[in-house]
């Protein structure tokens, strides 16, 4: 889908052509949108095309007569998990163009007009907007998969099952997604602040080491949050498996207490005639009364020991 949108008398409006000033939205962009739009800008169509793959790396490109900018943007996938996606942002002399896979709530913001002081035409201000919502976009996430984690672990508490485990093990796959994304971006970041081709005014300069310090801070929580569930997941892998020896150790002497009436019973289930009070009118009600007795001895000893 290709979208064009641009700041006029500072509203935002959508356009069907391309002009000076204009932003180009591509998300989901099929062979046809992406051939219309390196027509009209003038940028590779391989450059359009490499957002499209989501294991492109970040980095930024000076080429003649653009500037590419790709950096990882956190997203949910199709099982609600937390990943990240490849986001391209291109700034020709005249536009910007950006291509996604799919829809994301850091350009969304834009596309509904509900990001201060923002204009289509100021494209060095418009590019690090993006990124510094991108940066608040990874503490939002970061936030949410705190609390879940939180939940799992009550969860936890009373649960003897891997359900939970598994639970945490994707958050930890997340935060190692988002560790490793959030680390390429601060290279693209570095290297962004230290270009010169991108034409930066003093308060462009600020709002990139703004982007950089919450990008900073979105780091120092993966990893805060990435240490926290890996302890709690050796932990509880730990909790489970003692919960499992105590379960095991209770039914071996459920199983040697139910023993003794069973060796007793089959002693009497013999066939000869001359068994202990095997005559005698009393001899059932005796042996039932002994064999209690030997099992009620059998069972305080266990829990003396605490095994039971």
């Amino acid at each position: 889908m290709l979208q064009i949108f641009q700041t006029v008398e500072d509203e935002l409006q959508e356009n069907d052509q391309f002009s000076e000033g204009c932003w180009a939205a591509l998300t989901k962009p099929t062979n046809e949108e992406l051939q219309q739009v390196a027509q009209e800008t003038g940028i590779d169509i391989d450059d359009l095309r490499a957002p499209l793959d989501d294991e492109e790396r970040s980095r930024i490109e000076q080429e003649d007569d653009y500037v590419v900018v790709l950096v990882d943007i956190p997203s949910l996938d199709e099982k609600d998990r937390y990943v990240t996606i490849p986001l391209g942002i291109y700034m020709t002399k005249q536009l910007i163009v950006t291509v996604c896979l799919e829809e994301t709530p850091v350009l969304k913001a834009f596309m509904n007009n509900r990001v201060k002081e923002f204009f289509t035409f100021k494209r060095t201000r418009f590019v690090f907007q993006i990124l510094y919502r991108n940066a608040t976009s990874y503490l939002r996430y970061l936030r949410i998969i705190d609390r879940k984690s939180e939940q799992i672990e009550e969860k936890l508490h009373i649960s003897q099952k891997n359900k939970e485990l598994i639970e945490l093990l994707e958050l930890e796959k997340s935060l190692v997604y988002f560790t490793t994304s959030l680390r390429s971006n601060e290279t693209v970041l570095e290297k962004l602040l230290r270009t010169e081709k991108v034409k930066k005014y003093p308060e462009d300069e600020e709002l990139l080491e703004d982007v950089i310090v919450e990008n900073k801070q979105a780091i120092e929580m993966a990893n805060i949050y990435s240490g926290i569930l890996s302890g709690m997941m050796d932990a509880f892998a730990s909790v489970i498996s003692n919960n499992l020896n105590v379960v095991m150790k209770f039914l071996s002497t459920v199983t040697i207490v139910m023993s003794i009436p069973t060796m007793i019973a089959s002693f009497y289930g013999m066939n000869f005639d001359n068994i202990p009070l095997g005559h005698s009118p009393f001899g059932f009600y005796i042996i039932t009364a002994c064999t209690l007795v030997i099992t009620a001895l059998v069972v305080l000893f266990f829990k003396k020991k605490n095994l039971f």
